[in-house]
């Protein structure tokens, strides 16, 4: 029920208002975000860098209704991958993208203009030497993610894309989209859904995601499990030692500012570890989704939002 009150929040724009108002809430912002602009996002990427850890950096927003903003999305993106390889960092820091801040779901053309977008970005990730994975969003847009993503692969083979374990099905998408090159992120999932389309048990949820990182250490691709659960990560790596798999054929994602202690302890075994650094001022929605994720960051919320200042 919290989870669903949470998940609710997320898009709603009277809360949005009241939490942007309160200045006292920046504190937790800055836990989860890097910053506001590109020159925070590469800072933090070379703080990373410094201890072993590996990037995939978010321009935070979707959704977006104006052809204009999603054009300036995609020019922040390439003066991100610009900056990025100015900064020699390229070779440990790719980008994130979501399709709806592109414009995937505007009225007219939604899709031509996401996917030329997207390629724009591709195309300066592989002149600084990086990759794109490509984020997944609501059930709505997954069939026209996938769609996207398998036209872009044309053109650049590493693209990789997003799974969310908690749809139902995504350990079919796992199965089929586990094929040598592919780069695929596995998730939980972190939107308010239906039951027509996914799980709701969260044990349940639990078990369709280590049913899913079985099938992708059985395929072809590169997995990338993102998750912050203890046991999760411990059976991760007892999947790894049956499938028979090295260190460097796959890797271990975690959002920036949870577990930091965890994060540099599997980077100092020798695992690849990416941290998934979002940054800019649309910090709302991803915010409250991590809430969702993570309840006992509530407290943190309700410390910031109840501070004088």
């Amino acid at each position: 029920m919290l989870r669903s009150t949470l998940l609710a929040l997320s898009r709603n724009r009277k809360a949005e208002q009241i939490a942007r108002e309160n200045p006292a809430a920046r504190s937790l912002v800055d836990r989860f975000v890097a910053g506001t602009d590109v020159a925070d996002a590469v800072r933090a990427c070379s703080e990373l860098s410094q201890t072993g850890r590996l990037a995939t950096v978010d321009y935070l927003g979707e959704d977006t209704t104006d052809v204009a903003a999603a054009r300036q999305t995609a020019a922040t993106y390439v003066q991100l991958l610009e900056a990025l390889g100015q900064s020699e960092l390229s070779t440990r820091v790719e980008v994130s993208i979501k399709l709806t801040a592109l414009g995937l779901t505007l009225p007219a053309d939604g899709r031509r203009i996401a996917q030329e977008l997207a390629a724009e970005i591709c195309g300066k990730a592989a002149d600084v030497g990086t990759t794109v994975t490509v984020d997944m969003e609501d059930h709505t847009t997954t069939d026209a993610t996938l769609d996207v993503v398998c036209s872009l692969r044309e053109d650049f083979p590493s693209t990789g894309v997003v799974l969310q374990a908690y749809l139902s099905r995504t350990y079919a998408d796992c199965i089929d989209w586990s094929y040598p090159g592919s780069r695929i992120r596995l998730v939980k999932g972190a939107y308010k859904e239906p039951a027509s389309v996914s799980i709701q048990d969260k044990h349940e949820i639990d078990l369709a995601y280590v049913r899913c990182m079985a099938a992708l250490l059985a395929g072809s691709g590169y997995p990338m499990f993102a998750t912050h659960d203890p046991r999760l990560i411990e059976i991760a790596g007892s999947l790894v030692v049956k499938s028979g798999r090295e260190q460097g054929s796959y890797e271990y994602q975690l959002l920036h500012g949870v577990r930091s202690s965890e994060q540099l302890r599997l980077a100092a075994d020798g695992e690849r570890v990416r941290i998934y650094v979002p940054f800019g001022e649309e910090w709302y929605g991803y915010l409250m989704r991590r809430l969702a994720e993570r309840p006992a960051n509530l407290s943190l919320l309700a410390r910031s939002l109840t501070s004088k200042g």
